[in-house]
């Protein structure tokens, strides 16, 4: 699922996004500025099957063997150490495994686990249970575990359960993957709800975390079907979006991924690349807003938020129809399904020594765009505790830098800038925004800035008002008429604010910057 993935049975598109290459920078002001970005994450049980590949065999027709390419493999291998021996839990909807890019998952799959990447599989069968009832004559109950569910749906189930788990087996195996089909998750009765018995449904009581723990050890992938035990060995019917939210939590796993069927997460059709939990949160709260989110990504979102406050750090929403569409998600950037988040994906941080090299190289373009007065690579690193950055999983993507004005209560912000691909995400706006709490937690009344060509972004989306070369202190109008660049000159009044509430908005970063001399 991305903002550009529409797909109805003809094969989705990716959009114009050059995925898995290293974006470019650009410059976008003198001193500057970024243009409008938008508002912008008890009992041991023991194993029932497990399953090993068959040296003897060749894959059977329809696998795919799947090709990356060098320049893939580049990007790829700047998050093997990230993620190597982390568990990642993989929720796939029933539809997803009906559909023709299945294998095309199960290969990615294979992607991963020769990353080291500890892999656990959990599955629905809302669609193979839809299927089956219409066959059969049957009007199930629920499809998808969430309501009450009647014995004869339940016993249809069971069947279907057990045909869906055999594929995603052989799917598995034929990729060279083992996989344990497990009762080390047990369920209990979902019981009354609302003063309806839920009869055969159920809710996931006690994964046991430590077997579970032993089956990655040992490169096996451990295959959740949506029916589960309880105590007494009676089975239940439970929802896979809260089986794997479960799992994901008890694992403490990085990441929780759900693969749907769902072309983005808000019925008009847009779809966020990255949330905090707080604001999908909120969105499920509010009764009219909740209403906004695809209906059956009601449940994923919801239990996404569950899984983000219980230790859970990314939860991944994204349609499971689009080729490469899990690595693609997981390794490029930019992604193309929709990460909610808990803790700051992207942060800022202030610059440091081994920082200057690439705000140099972000500068030589501003340079050659006649957007920026050029500075040197010696020039940058000497002042660089000036500057602050934009990181993403540990890659620079923005840059900013806030210049004390000596004698002055007034700093000059400039330097802005924003990596092309993450423009339209706000970067821009909280680069300023955060270089504006800084200076008012030390001090500083007044923001100046100078640029050519972004004076709307500044003026429009981020309050500054016009001011004059009278407004710059001595020094820099000097070096400003020896440019004879003619920049405009903005000019923000900052409100005071105490340190620690800096502090906190900033989610616990201490202020980088000495106060001005007055």
């Amino acid at each position: 699922m991305s903002t550009s993935r529409a797909k109805g049975e003809s094969q989705p598109k990716l959009g114009n996004r050059d995925h898995m290459k290293p974006p470019s920078m650009v410059s976008l002001a003198d001193e500057g500025a970024c243009p409008p970005l938008g508002d912008q994450a008890d009992r041991p049980a023991g194993t029932l099957a497990l399953n090993g590949p068959d040296p003897c065999k060749s894959p059977a027709p329809g696998s795919r063997t799947s090709r990356v390419k060098p320049s893939d493999l580049r990007g790829i291998l700047e998050y093997v150490p990230m993620f190597r021996d982390h568990v990642f839990v993989i929720a796939m909807d029933g539809s997803v495994i009906e559909h023709e890019n299945f294998a095309n998952i199960i290969a990615d799959i294979a992607v991963l686990r020769s990353l080291n990447i500890k892999v656990v599989l959990a599955h629905g069968i809302g669609e193979q249970l839809r299927q089956r009832a219409a066959a059969s004559g049957l009007q199930p109950s629920d499809v998808y575990g969430e309501g009450v569910t009647d014995a004869p749906t339940l016993a249809l189930a069971r069947e279907t359960a057990g045909l869906v788990t055999q594929t995603l087996v052989e799917a598995l195996s034929r990729e060279g993957l083992r996989t344990a089909v497990t009762n080390y998750l047990r369920a209990t009765e979902k019981g009354i709800i609302e003063g309806v018995p839920q009869q055969f449904t159920g809710r996931v009581e006690r994964p046991d975390a430590a077997l579970l723990k032993s089956l990655l050890d040992q490169s096996v992938i451990p295959l959740f079907p949506p029916l589960l035990c309880d105590r007494d060995g009676r089975p239940l019917r439970v929802n896979s979006d809260l089986l794997a939210a479960e799992t994901a939590i008890a694992l403490g796993a990085s990441k929780l991924i759900f693969l749907t069927t769902a072309s983005s997460l808000f019925e008009n059709g847009s779809t966020p690349l990255n949330m905090p939990r707080e604001q999908l949160d909120a969105i499920l709260a509010d009764r009219r807003r909740a209403g906004l989110i695809v209906e059956r990504l009601r449940s994923k979102a919801s239990h996404a938020v569950r899984a983000l406050s219980n230790g859970v750090a990314r939860v991944h929403i994204l349609d499971g129809r689009l080729p490469d569409g899990l690595l693609t998600e997981i390794f490029d950037k930019m992604g193309i399904g929709t990460m909610i988040y808990a803790k700051n994906y992207d942060g800022i941080r202030v610059a440091r020594k081994k920082d200057a090299q690439v705000i140099y190289d972000i500068t030589k373009q501003g340079v050659r765009n006649q957007t920026l007065v050029q500075r040197t690579r010696a020039y940058i690193e000497q002042h660089v505790q000036e500057y602050f950055v934009y990181e993403v999983d540990g890659s620079v993507i923005g840059c900013a830098r806030l210049r004390p004005c000596p004698g002055q209560p007034c700093m000059e912000l400039g330097s802005v800038y924003v990596q092309p691909f993450y423009q339209g995400r706000g970067v821009g706006r909280r680069l300023v925004e955060y270089a504006e709490l800084h200076a008012a937690s030390v001090g500083v009344t007044r923001l100046l800035l100078l640029t050519t060509q972004n004076h709307n972004f500044f003026h429009n989306i981020c309050g500054f008002e016009d001011a004059t070369p009278e407004d710059l202190p001595p020094e820099r109008r000097a070096e400003l008429n020896q440019s004879r660049r003619n920049s405009r000159i903005l000019c923000k009044d900052l409100r005071p604010v105490a340190h620690s509430a800096a502090k906190t908005a900033a989610g616990g970063a201490s202020t980088p910057f000495s106060a001005p001399a007055a």
